[in-house]
């Protein structure tokens, strides 16, 4: 059996382990021969420890046999927005050198795409299905010769996620929770103690609603089905579905962002008052801020059942709080867990006091710091020393160490729950021959906590419209510019054209003062 599934199957060989909203399920003893034979099939294409398998997958079945294949075989999956275009999926591939390619047929066409855009040749690549599309092969026939049987030498994978700290393009942070080629056991020794830090149990259903290409959405998935979960997948998230899902999949666990938790509120009394949450046990919460009159109302209607996080895809999960905690300290983040420590510094280096605010950075053993793939500048900037960093937020610690977010650096912005870096989005709009500068900031929206604004200085002879809604036709243009150009979620949802943006001698926006009458209180 393979290593890590090998108690599970043995426990409860006939019950539920995967089920996602495509009517597919798989029991333990099945996983267990779908992930031995993904093995086989990495391996008889020449894949070894430490390369690289992208997936532009899914919340499906086979998108969590192959990671836990990968886990398996020392490999390092690497998970890819199946939102992006094929160029910025292109740079994924090269970037990340991945050496095998796994999509599904409504992405095959631009995985293939990317792929020809990388300049990669992957070993591997492959369409989920019975049939090959765009050339790729067909999962199933590769699966159907694949040995069922254990395979040897089984050692531990990790995974590469993306991110872009604060600027640029996306970089790859290989999480320290695993390490390629180490034991399996190092993999069942963290999920033993995420299980017990966490209140992850050995049994009980967890409910994935949100892409699992997201750090949050795949740990907080991945880590219940190795200590024993069901884990119920839905591709996308719907507030209505997902009050139903929770009542007849008789759900335990969830993770959810405070976007949905906004829009779960938002439902009709009587769909509201049809759910019971009988089973819930409970619900992370992260990936953004939520407004305090948001959690207090979802504490009031579900229950002491929400369990806060602050994290980020190169820390982890730093602190948590939960419910009760909350109602005694609203606002707060938690305390961080042990062995992570939180450090509040100031513009001059050193520490703050409680309640002074400042930089927050994360202090963690050396064997659980990280690095950058592929940017060591980058990552000498997010380091004060080693095993110190920061990912750009600010906030203050009270007398007892709880953490409050003040703020973060202007360059990120988050919606629903999703990081979009202004760089990637100015280089775009720049690219246009009717821009002569632009800088992006995020701006309040009430569903999504911010809205991407886009800030035009055109070129000579367009004439500047003071109007914040994309009207005219430079930005009917640049719109259509950057559909083209960027997925979905990064386009700009307003733009303001002004006639100066007004650089310093140094080259740099004061992007504080442009976002400044928007965020007044």
């Amino acid at each position: 059996m393979a290593g890590i599934l090998a108690q599970l199957a043995e426990r409860g060989p006939g019950q539920p382990a995967l089920a996602d909203d495509h009517g597919a399920m798989l029991n333990w003893t099945d996983l267990d021969q779908r992930v031995n034979q993904w093995m086989s099939v990495l391996r008889e294409h020449g894949l070894r420890a430490g390369d690289r398998v992208a997936l532009v997958t899914g919340n499906r079945l086979v998108t969590f046999e192959v990671l836990l294949a990968c886990l398996h075989s020392g490999l390092v999956a690497v998970p890819v927005s199946w939102r992006l275009t094929a160029s910025e999926i292109g740079y994924l591939l090269a970037d990340s050198g991945a050496s095998a390619l796994v999509t599904e047929p409504g992405y095959a066409v631009r995985a293939t795409e990317a792929a020809a855009l990388s300049g990669t040749a992957p070993r591997l690549a492959a369409v989920l299905g019975d049939t090959g599309v765009a050339g790729l092969a067909s999962t199933e026939k590769l699966m159907a010769s694949a040995d069922p049987a254990e395979p040897p030498g089984q050692c531990s994978g990790s995974v590469m996620l993306y991110t872009s700290a604060t600027t640029g393009r996306p970089k790859g942070v290989l999480t320290s929770l695993f390490s390629p080629g180490a034991s399996l056991g190092r993999i069942t020794r963290t999920t033993a103690a995420l299980g017990e830090t966490l209140g992850i149990p050995h049994n009980g259903r967890s409910l994935l609603v949100g892409p699992w290409y997201h750090a949050a959405q795949l740990f907080f998935s991945l880590f219940p089905l190795l200590r024993g979960c069901t884990v119920v997948m839905r591709h996308r998230f719907d507030p209505a579905a997902t009050l139903r899902d929770l009542d007849h999949e008789r759900i335990t666990l969830c993770h959810m962002v405070p976007t949905q938790f906004i829009r779960l509120l938002a439902l009709d009394a009587r769909t509201r008052a049809a759910f019971t949450g009988g089973r819930l046990q409970r619900v992370w919460h992260g990936g953004a801020a939520c407004p305090s009159g948001v959690k207090r109302a979802m504490i009031d209607w579900w229950g002491p059942v929400l369990v806060e996080y602050y994290g980020a895809t190169e820390a982890g999960i730093v602190t948590v709080i939960d419910s009760a905690e909350w109602l005694d300290r609203p606002g707060s983040v938690g305390r961080p867990l042990p062995p992570t420590e939180v450090l509040v510094v100031g513009e001059d280096g050193t520490e703050c006091p409680p309640g002074v605010s400042g930089q927050v950075y994360v202090r963690r053993p050396a064997q659980l710091d990280f690095e950058y793939h592929n940017a060591p500048g980058k990552t000498e900037a997010a380091h004060l020393r080693p095993g110190v960093f920061t990912v750009g937020d600010l906030g203050r610690l009270d007398p007892d160490g709880y953490l409050y977010l003040t703020g973060r650096t202007l360059d990120t912005i988050i919606s629903g729950g999703v990081n979009i870096y202004p760089a990637e989005i100015e280089a775009v709009l720049l690219d246009h021959p009717a821009v002569r500068d632009a800088a992006v900031i995020g701006i309040p929206d009430e569903e999504f906590g911010e809205r991407v604004l886009a800030v035009i200085e055109p070129d000579a002879g367009v004439e500047p419209d003071p109007g914040l809604e994309p009207a005219g036709d430079l930005t009917t243009v640049l719109d259509a510019h950057c559909r083209k150009r960027l997925a979905d979620y990064k386009r700009p949802r307003a733009y303001r054209l002004v006639s100066q943006l007004g650089r310093e001698p140094s080259g740099k926006l004061d992007k504080r003062a442009l976002r400044a009458p928007f965020w007044k209180t």
